[in-house]
């Protein structure tokens, strides 16, 4: 896009592979519609000087147009939303859509700050670094209210919702600082709840990884850190890790899959639906199975739930033993006996002989 149009609107110079494209696209959108705005200003101006009254009394002409230049018109009109409308939905799957291999990376909002958690471990407030030329996936979550994480230069923007996760990914194309902002209104400090993309050359960012440092978990693998987040959370208790069917659904070979709800959807298994069915297991229940398990929303914390994702991840792969089945238990959610008490989320397992 032309510098003094970028200034006009107030945008940065494109940082990210997807920048081109969308500003194509707005360039296109808005020099069609001034100069047909400009032209639509002309007509009238002839109009007003051809039709004008000469002397009193005289009746304005009848002007009638052809059926053939209505439908040049708006056929004309029409073709050019649906031409827009084909390249914003290719641009829109194309966001929607991280290729293989993407680095992920845990967002949590809070007012007012950013928290960013690798899948090595590490974790950081208000500052996202990333490589340059690496497509980055971030999957991303509230605290507290709607925040909406939004960096001008990368022209993407999503909205963090609290109690969901929410994805967006990004391929940068420069080294350097690229602000974040927080584009939706989350309380008196909105407008300092800020942050910065930090892209790294490869051999800076390499760097940057052989600095030691540990998240407050004391773990650098969230790997390791998650299986023994689900051993001590006990999610083996209802999951396995083999699988063999049991209470829930066995993780092996689950991430990346499309799995089958008790109302016949097909959902597929991604990060963001590994965290939703942590936050809110009713929201989407694998067919064949019950809904007995509580809700983990306040008491993983984000970290915990990345580690969690991440060793899920890696038995994606994972060989499925064969043979044996688990034998179907019964499963009570033990509540608290006052009235709108929360659920503590508790299972009473019976012992097996």
């Amino acid at each position: 896009m032309p510098q003094f149009l970028l200034d006009l609107l107030s945008l940065p110079p494109e940082g990210s592979t997807a920048a081109f494209g969308i500003d194509a696209l707005h360039l296109f959108v808005i020099s069609v519609t001034m100069m047909s705005s400009f032209g639509v200003f002309l007509v009238a101006l002839y109009f007003v000087v051809r039709y004008r009254r000469k002397h009193e009394g005289q009746l304005t002409e009848v002007v009638a147009a052809s059926t053939k230049s209505e439908m040049t018109i708006i056929g004309g009109i029409l073709s050019l939303f649906l031409l827009w409308w084909v390249i914003g939905y290719h641009q829109f799957v194309a966001l929607r859509q991280p290729p293989e291999g993407a680095m992920t990376v845990y967002v949590t909002a809070k007012q007012w700050m950013w928290k960013f958690t690798y899948t090595d471990g590490r974790s950081a407030t208000d500052v996202l670094t990333v490589p340059v030329g690496r497509p980055v996936k971030l999957v991303m979550t509230s605290r507290d209210v709607i925040h909406s994480f939004y960096v001008p230069a990368f022209r993407n923007k999503q909205d963090v919702l609290p109690g969901r996760y929410t994805t967006l990914w990004f391929q940068t194309t420069a080294p350097g600082d690229y602000p974040i902002y927080c584009a939706e209104y989350c309380g008196i400090s909105h407008s300092m709840m800020r942050g910065t993309v930090s892209v790294l050359t490869a051999d800076a960012y390499e760097r940057w990884l052989g600095a030691p440092t540990r998240d407050a978990s004391g773990q650098t693998d969230l790997v390791s850190y998650g299986a023994e987040v689900a051993a001590k959370r006990e999610c083996v208790a209802c999951h396995t890790t083999t699988g063999q069917r049991h209470i829930g659904p066995s993780w092996a070979g689950l991430y990346g899959s499309w799995v089958t709800m008790n109302d016949g959807r097909r959902v597929l298994a991604d990060e963001a639906y590994l965290t939703r069915s942590m936050m809110e297991p009713n929201a989407d229940v694998v067919a064949d199975f019950k809904s007995v398990m509580p809700s983990y929303f306040g008491i993983l914390p984000q970290p915990e739930t990345a580690a969690l994702v991440e060793y899920i991840k890696s038995l994606r792969n994972a060989p499925v033993e064969s043979g044996v089945t688990l034998p179907t238990l019964e499963v009570n959610v033990l509540a608290s006996t006052d009235a709108g008490a929360p659920n503590t989320g508790v299972l009473l397992l019976p012992r097996i002989p």
